[in-house]
């Protein structure tokens, strides 16, 4: 289908994973622990810091108009209340790169990484992140915001609660059999390390305490408490209220992870459950929001002893989710029945080896938009998950989501097929 002429087609990063030496961060202190859960460190990453220009060169002649990537807190504040000039002029020069390529800036203030000072001052539990992040939101938009149309404050706000329920999950199947790591891993979308963290957790206090102060760090991906849960919510409240002080016009939301919660017979109450965490409980905290960031991947089933693997037989991804693509129009159908304002596709993609496959799931995903739209659902715009292979956490290098291959000896830049036919969404 023709998409309107405005709509954004564009692809998505996060600074930590492609950018390479964010050396003042949080995650860059756990990769290097003795007993790391990473199963590499994130190093250079992609070089993006440095080669931002061609991967956006790339990405604006497929064809696509829009690019969200984050700033890096760590970078931009390395030490309490040291903000580094420099580094923001690094994020000017990506943002006009940007518009010199036609293509539109959606900046994501906080994609998961942290200063390791924060998290020595108590991290996401903490009532003194709330007025940290709002300070650092402030700092970032009177510097840059004269130049940005959409902010996105926090990346995935509600995963501290889905790691939580799945780090309980995961310690009950492990105990059952080992065997089931896999499996668990698989029904969360980030990349992570369950098994090993299990097997670390008695190396890993007095290695966290050396470097951050605790024993149990409060990162923003830790299992969250339910009052820490509403801090992060606080703290994008907060941040957005600093934006538009500044710059009334920004359009600000936040992003969201949600999985397609589907009920099989019986399994209503936990999959209307599932939801009410994943996404209900947090109308009252984004109703006022000029958009919200959608983020899917995959589906979730429901019997009625809960949650359920993926049915057998099914094609599953590198990440162990299952290959869902349909999941997205459903997530958006259902967001719109409680969030009536505007929705941005935030993240949407695919780990596998073929990139036929890839293909194959953007295009069904696409389909799924075209749909919403066709029936009047306030979609402004979808970007892929991700521009170029990159580190995903916890699980490293091996997961290929990207629409640019990175060579990892060379660095050197491969457009995949499916970044063109991404772009031809747009013609």
């Amino acid at each position: 289908m023709a998409f309107p002429k405005d709509f954004f087609i564009g692809a998505a990063t996060a600074a930590h994973q492609v950018e390479g030496n964010n050396i003042h961060s949080d995650y860059w202190a756990q990769e290097l622990l003795p007993h790391s859960s990473f199963a590499e460190p994130s190093g250079i990453a992609c070089d993006h810091y440095n080669r931002y220009e061609e991967d956006i060169r790339l990405l604006a002649e497929a064809g696509l108009n829009a690019y969200r990537f984050s700033v890096e807190w760590a970078r931009i504040e390395p030490e309490e209340g040291q903000f580094d000039a420099s580094e923001i002029e690094h994020y000017r020069r990506v943002i006009a790169c940007c518009r010199a390529n036609k293509v539109e800036p959606i900046v994501t203030l906080m994609h998961f990484t942290s200063p390791v000072w924060l998290i020595r001052k108590g991290g996401w539990e903490a009532e003194s992140t709330v007025e940290y992040f709002r300070r650092y939101a402030a700092y970032v938009t009177k510097e840059l915001g004269s130049e940005l149309h959409y902010i996105c404050t926090i990346n995935e706000a509600n995963m501290g609660l889905q790691l939580a329920t799945i780090s309980k999950r995961f310690q009950l199947m492990a105990q059952q059999a080992a065997k089931s790591a896999k499996s668990a891993e698989g029904t969360v979308q980030v990349g992570m390390n369950f098994e090993k963290m299990m097997e670390n957790m008695k190396y890993a206090a007095a290695e966290n305490a050396e470097i951050f102060g605790t024993p149990q760090p409060q990162i923003f991906v830790s299992s969250r408490t339910p009052e820490g849960d509403a801090l992060v919510f606080r703290a994008h409240q907060a941040a957005k209220a600093a934006i538009k002080a500044l710059y009334p016009n920004i359009q600000v939301g936040i992003t969201l992870s949600m999985h397609d919660c589907q009920a099989l017979p019986g399994g209503e109450n936990a999959a209307e459950a599932a939801w009410e965490e994943e996404f209900r409980h947090y109308l009252p905290y984004i109703q006022g929001d000029d958009f919200l960031g959608v983020q899917n991947y995959t589906r979730t089933q429901y019997g009625p002893q809960g949650q359920l693997p993926a049915p057998e037989g099914a094609e599953l991804t590198q990440m162990d989710y299952e290959f869902y693509p349909e999941a997205l129009e459903h997530v958006i159908r259902k967001v719109h029945e409680d969030f009536k304002g505007n929705l941005i596709v935030t993240e949407n993609g695919v780990a596998v080896s073929d990139d036929s496959r890839r293909v194959e799931f953007i295009r069904r995903a696409l389909k799924g938009v075209g749909n919403c739209l066709a029936d009047g659902i306030p979609v402004k715009g979808y970007c892929y998950w991700s521009l170029m292979d990159n580190f995903e956490w916890q699980k490293g290098f091996s997961m290929t989501f990207g629409l640019i291959a990175v060579d990892r000896t060379t660095l050197k830049r491969t457009p995949k097929e499916s970044l063109s036919i991404l772009g031809q969404f747009r013609s």
